[in-house]
């Protein structure tokens, strides 16, 4: 295990402009994933992958601690829609879930999702377990995990095994028992390979699933759909929006969702009616939507994140190629939107290519962001804390 010790103090930027103040938290110059999470006292835990391998570092007393090795979690295949993840349960055991290439004759293309468990709160992990134990099964990418209101984990993710010879990838769903996952089922099928999923639990018990779904043959736009039952049934997907985005192809770039005390929230990417990221809400529980309304000012804008601060207020950031002189670097955007209105400005710069943020609130007000940023040939991840007050 590699020993790389950080005393890194978290400081705040306001939504005024002024110059970025970020972190780099990785190593070394081929580092890419990050994601963010909290464990089972709250505080924040940011993990990203170097290499072929994944690591994680905790949040406390305002400085990130030593990056520690999750053993286990070898030979990963890096992409930013199927990032590995961590899942830190009440009972102290935590799930990180990553992906690999199958390296299977009927999809060159085709990954493989495994998992694995840590009793100790991440000190010690166990075997590298398949997600999927059935052979008919070759393909399984852009998964997500949640904590059901019991504290037992939940995960989705698209699988090739589907009850249609049309085009497309199945939504599954399955629980953690003991230690692996068990009790798979197929919630729908005409799913868009390639972008990343987005499994969100209620304080209600509602399950909620956010994915690319494939209409019509050719239009590929956000469907919801609801379990209102612990899992058991999931009802029929609805659309979130009409974009009629008709393509013949996979933007890799999934949904994002959150709900606030004024209802459930959605941003996502789409080229069908305009191009960007947009953003809406349903009031009633996924029955109706309101109109799309565009985020970002250029078409350029991709990787939306949602994150709930307080119990109204909402961050969202995205990433967007901007052009500097005739050249194309990439900034990553965020917004927020509160009773007051809504607040926009930019967290890197133009002159870095920055991309694929993440978000976890940290108190009421403070908000974490991480990204990649490519600097040269090197590709490293950083971290931004931000007092959105």
């Amino acid at each position: 295990m590699m020993k790389w010790i950080y005393a890194l103090p978290l400081v705040l930027l306001s939504c005024k402009p002024q110059q970025p103040s970020e972190h780099r938290i990785s190593k070394g110059d081929k580092a890419a994933c990050p994601y963010l999470t909290t464990d089972a006292k709250g505080n924040a835990v940011l993990s990203w992958v170097e290499g072929e391998a994944l690591y994680f570092a905790v949040a406390d007393n305002d400085q990130f601690g030593a990056p520690v090795s999750v053993a286990s979690a070898q030979h990963i295949q890096p992409h930013a829609e199927n990032l590995p993840k961590m899942l830190f349960r009440p009972n102290g055991q935590v799930i990180a879930m990553f992906g690999t290439a199958a390296n299977d004759e009927r999809n060159k293309y085709a990954g493989k999702v495994y998992y694995t468990v840590s009793p100790d709160g991440g000190r010690h992990w166990g075997p590298a377990i398949p997600l999927v134990s059935d052979t008919s099964s070759y393909d399984q990418r852009y998964f997500d995990m949640a904590l059901l209101p019991d504290g037992r984990a939940a995960a989705v993710w698209l699988d090739d095994r589907k009850n249609t010879t049309a085009e497309g990838s199945s939504l599954y769903y399955a629980v953690l028992s003991g230690e692996r996952f068990g009790q798979e089922r197929s919630i729908t099928d005409r799913v868009c390979q390639c972008c990343r999923t987005d499994l969100y639990v209620d304080e209600e018990a509602g399950i909620h699933v956010v994915y690319r779904a494939i209409f019509n043959d050719t239009v590929r736009d956000m469907a919801h759909v609801l379990s209102t039952d612990g899992g058991a049934t999931f009802g029929s997907p609805q659309r979130i929006s009409a974009d009629n985005w008709a393509i013949k192809g996979c933007p890799h770039t999934g949904p994002t969702m959150v709900k606030t005390a004024t209802g459930l929230h959605f941003a996502w990417f789409t080229m069908g009616g305009g191009e960007g990221v947009f953003y809406c809400q349903s009031k009633d529980n996924g029955i109706s939507y309101t109109k799309r309304e565009s985020i970002a000012a250029l078409p350029t804008a991709k990787h939306p994140q949602l994150a709930v601060l307080g119990n109204t207020s909402l961050a969202l950031a995205w990433d967007e190629a901007v052009n500097v002189g005739g050249k194309y670097n990439n900034r990553v955007g965020l917004q927020l939107r509160n009773a007051s209105g809504v607040h926009t400005r930019f967290i890197t710069t133009d002159s870095a290519f920055a991309s694929y943020p993440v978000l976890q609130p940290v108190r009421k007000h403070e908000l974490l962001v991480a990204y990649k940023k490519r600097e040269g040939e090197a590709e490293r991840v950083y971290w931004q804390l931000i007092n959105l007050e």
